[in-house]
């Protein structure tokens, strides 16, 4: 049977999900996805999909954006590191006051990110949420 539309494009590689690299030679997982390794220098690394899940490091909260983005203030943006070991910075989304803290739980969600004027175009791409 295949999968609704919606589905079939969540799983496709690289669209709404996070691809980074593995190194065969040390074993690091990196985001974003490249032909070296950033921690040994090997060429020998393979593209892989990242797990969703993971923890914030470290974040900061911008309260002065650019006019089109400040109905979404305050924007919180944080560096996560994913469950396999890949550090990502993103945006971070729907926290309650005092839930957002370094070691906090996130999952990788589907968020619009923004809309092109006029032509009502919408992009899609990954924040994080806290994990419940």
């Amino acid at each position: 049977m295949p999968l609704p539309p919606i589905a079939y494009w969540r799983s496709k590689r690289g669209y709404y999900n996070l691809v980074g690299s593995t190194c065969r030679s040390c074993g690091a997982t990196f985001y974003p996805p490249a032909d070296a390794c950033p921690r040994c220098g090997s060429r020998d690394v393979e593209r892989v999909q990242l797990r969703q899940g993971g923890r914030i490091i470290s974040y900061t909260t911008t309260l002065e954006i650019g006019s089109s983005f400040r109905r979404y203030r305050p924007l919180r943006f944080g560096l996560v590191e994913l469950d396999d070991g890949a550090v990502v910075l993103g945006q971070l989304v729907d926290f309650e006051e005092g839930e957002l803290r370094p070691g906090a739980r996130v999952r990788m969600v589907i968020r619009k990110l923004r809309e092109d004027g006029t032509d009502g175009i919408i992009y899609y791409g990954f924040k994080f949420a806290p994990e419940r």
